[in-house]
């Protein structure tokens, strides 16, 4: 079952993830991050940054690979994934840019742009730690309900809850692509260590369904329940749904120190 953390906010959940990513990096330097996007992994970030600065810490060799990408969305828009990984993780860690990887959205090329990706991914030797957020109808990713856990990296149509969810990041929902290129279930899957955060109370029942329920394409987030490494941070209001959370309290509050994440 997935580690299950419960912390006060998102401050406390993005030290705690960036602990996780740190550990990593020491471990290993040239260390393969899977990069979320959207207001979820922002504190994660920030305080990334803030201890890389601190520590004086070379990242210069970390690759990393975005989740998904807008489809017909230009490189440079500023809501393109490529654009906002660059400015909320690349520029403020100091990662390389050309080490850092998004699927490619233009519609030039779309058709083998997923197999293209898997294929990077690949020759990268896989990703060490995926960081992950979850939607408020369970997806991760931009793998929406109904999705095999089979998938791999491909072009999927949003819908309209998600393009009513990411309507903020735009003037108008309608400025929301239609369509995004994103990393499957399957893909997510083959990460070494998935670590997935969630915050508000929005975000209790999806949570709920993906920690606690059936493991069912109907909840995407459920598919963490097949992984035999996945730490939840979860805020207070985004934890309130699950039945087992006193256990989740109790067995963190007693984890044997040379255990790790």
């Amino acid at each position: 079952m997935a580690e299950v953390v419960v912390v006060s906010d998102q401050e406390a959940a993005g030290d705690l993830a960036a602990h996780i990513i740190l550990d990593t990096i020491r471990r290993r330097p040239e260390a393969v991050l899977g990069l979320a996007t959207g207001s979820t992994p922002l504190s994660t970030y920030r305080r990334l940054a803030q201890q890389v600065k601190e520590r004086s810490l070379d990242v210069s060799h970390v690759r990393g690979f975005a989740l998904d990408e807008y489809v017909g969305l230009p490189h440079d828009h500023p809501e393109s994934y490529r654009s906002v990984i660059t400015r909320d993780v690349v520029v403020p860690v100091g990662l390389n840019p050309s080490q850092i990887h998004v699927p490619d959205g233009a519609l030039a090329g779309i058709e083998h742009a997923g197999a293209d990706y898997e294929g990077s991914i690949a020759d990268a030797g896989g990703i060490d730690v995926q960081l992950l957020g979850i939607g408020t109808d369970g997806h991760i990713g931009f793998n929406e309900p109904g999705s095999s856990f089979a998938s791999l990296t491909r072009v999927k149509t949003l819908s309209e809850q998600t393009r009513r969810d990411n309507a903020r990041f735009f003037d108008d929902q309608d400025d929301v692509p239609m369509h995004c290129i994103t990393q499957g279930l399957a893909t997510i899957l083959r990460a070494g260590h998935l670590v997935l955060l969630a915050f508000g109370e929005g975000k209790a029942e999806a949570l709920a369904g993906a920690v606690e329920g059936p493991v069912s394409a109907s909840n995407p987030g459920s598919a963490i329940q097949l992984h035999p490494r996945v730490t939840v941070i979860a805020d207070e209001a985004a934890a309130s749904a699950l039945r087992h959370v006193e256990y989740y309290r109790y067995a963190y509050a007693h984890k044997p120190s040379w255990q790790g994440f």
